[in-house]
């Protein structure tokens, strides 16, 4: 068996003469909390749905845990919990009857099983609902129900996509620390966002695809130090107006945003801070305050795919 949690070894997919994905080739480690990023259109979802057999690659292989997606599907069903996007609503069966039979689906039953579906219902705050139906649920509830039923044969390798999108604070928090432990006691994790900080702040390693290729592969805080500029931000104690730079050209070249007393320059990493402090001394601006930082993986991303967006 393969050390890697999942495999893609060059996958393609066309519809007619779309390229969704070309050649997409790289793997994830087990125990990883994994980050597959990109604008709307790039592939992500063609590639998460090819790995959960409901896309069917028009070549190349997909591996879970060393299983062939499409030759030995039944296991690689049983390595995997997608969350997916679209919402569930289901008028005819309660959230624990779902759950039930859910878990018949992989052949589990009987009190264990029963104990922890109790748990996923009290760690998600369903316990309260747990014989509703999904139809009477707000769309955060409904979210959880999704986390609930992919998590309920216990896989190895768990998929969130857009697992926050439109959802509450509460949700959120409630997630990722589900979420965290889960990680924590060996699951693979696969997250798809498009709130970059919560990739940057849980994700040890991001691909980021863009129409249908892939753009990078690297551990997150590579990924952001590779970024060839610094971002200095400078509070003042008067009213910012972009003619404050015209005598100053070095930072007017470099002006990145600006609100009513606060401007940030984007500077290149090799420039020393000092010679920024003395262009910023030298200009007519009443600072209060200077800070540095390096640059967010939010900021690496609009660089690499430099903000094109549309879904596929």
């Amino acid at each position: 068996m393969t050390s890697a949690a999942v495999s893609f070894q060059n996958v393609s997919k066309a519809y007619g003469t779309l390229q969704a994905l070309k050649g997409v080739s790289f793997e994830v480690e087990k125990g990883a909390f994994f980050g597959l990023l990109g604008p709307n259109g790039a592939g992500k979802s063609t590639l998460i749905n090819s790995m959960a057999g409901l896309v069917k690659p028009s070549s190349g292989h997909i591996l879970v845990n060393g299983y062939d997606t499409e030759k030995s599907y039944r296991q690689t069903r049983r390595q995997l919990g997608l969350v997916p996007q679209e919402l569930i609503s289901d008028p005819f069966f309660s959230i624990k009857e779902l759950l039930t039979i859910q878990s018949g689906y992989f052949g589990l039953s009987g009190s264990v099983q029963d104990k922890w579906i109790g748990e996923l219902l009290e760690r998600l705050a369903l316990s309260e609902k747990a014989d509703a139906n999904t139809n009477q649920l707000s769309g955060g509830m409904k979210r959880r129900v999704l986390i609930a039923m992919a998590l309920v044969h216990k896989p190895d390798v768990i998929v969130l996509d857009e697992p926050t999108a439109g959802v509450d604070v509460d949700l959120r928090k409630t997630l990722w620390d589900f979420t965290k432990e889960l990680h924590q006691k060996g699951h693979t994790i696969i997250l798809t966002t498009h709130y970059l900080e919560e990739a940057e702040s849980l994700c040890e390693k991001v691909a980021i695809l863009q129409k249908g290729q892939l753009r990078a592969l690297e551990s997150t805080s590579d990924l952001v130090s590779m970024h060839p500029f610094r971002y200095v931000r400078v509070s003042l104690s008067q009213r910012f107006e972009k003619a404050m730079l015209s005598s100053t050209l070095d930072l007017a070249n470099r002006l990145d945003s600006f609100n009513v007393n606060e401007v940030v320059f984007k500077v290149e990493k090799e420039l020393p801070l000092n010679q920024v402090m003395s262009w910023l001394s030298a200009s007519p601006l009443s600072i209060k305050d200077i800070t540095s930082r390096d640059a967010t993986l939010e900021e690496v991303f609009i660089s690499l795919t430099g903000g094109q967006d549309n879904e596929l």
